[in-house]
């Protein structure tokens, strides 16, 4: 069984607990407040493992499930048996990485919590596109993009609703996960880089 897969059935199962108890659920999410007065920094962690409801819980763990395995595969080309350690380390600490702006920006507000493996995935997702920028993307099931593209526009659509602000939606986590998931794909695997731009220079539209 791949990490991925087992990943997925973990946070789905915390998740699922999460939802049936509230004691848990306060436990786990990211309140940076509790963070700053009680030391509580494995929330940095925890709230990756749990989401608001079903709907974001199948929205991440899909996500997570269509590229998961394909980065494990190259970590584990690229890198042999270390390969899953690059991979939990990308998946964790994107998930730490995403909460830190949060952090900081609300460390004195007690009210706001926010949850979910959003900034994991990103990570993940992210880190594969800058390998292979040119990979396909399929938005919504149908409409497809190449995956620069997609990450172009995602991360321009997460900056400017995060500097809208509004909603219920951490869009900063999305954010600097994605960005995180270059910067460690970048730095366990330098070639990554000039490849990334050798394959956006020979693409061509038609």
């Amino acid at each position: 069984m791949s990490i991925t897969i087992i990943l997925i059935l973990i946070i789905c199962g915390t998740s699922y607990y999460g939802f049936n108890n509230f004691s848990f659920m306060d436990k786990m999410i990211m309140n940076p407040y509790r963070v700053t007065k009680k030391n509580e920094y494995y929330r940095f962690i925890s709230s990756g493992f749990v989401h608001a409801d079903y709907s974001h819980l199948i929205f991440n763990m899909l996500s997570l499930w269509f590229i998961g395995e394909g980065i494990e595969r190259l970590f584990a080309m690229l890198f042999g048996s270390s390969g899953t350690l690059y991979f939990l380390g990308l998946f964790i600490l994107g998930i730490v990485a995403s909460d830190v702006p949060t952090f900081f920006k609300n460390r004195k507000n007690s009210n706001y919590n926010s949850l979910g493996a959003s900034g994991g995935v990103s990570a993940v997702l992210f880190a594969a596109i800058l390998y292979a920028p040119l990979m396909d993307i399929y938005l919504y099931f149908f409409i497809q993009l190449k995956a620069f593209i997609f990450g172009i526009l995602f991360l321009g659509y997460s900056y400017y609703s995060d500097r809208k602000g509004g909603g219920y939606i951490n869009h900063s986590a999305h954010l600097y996960g994605a960005l995180f998931g270059m910067v460690f794909m970048a730095v366990v695997y330098p070639p990554s880089v000039p490849q990334f731009f050798q394959q956006i220079f020979s693409w061509r539209l038609f």
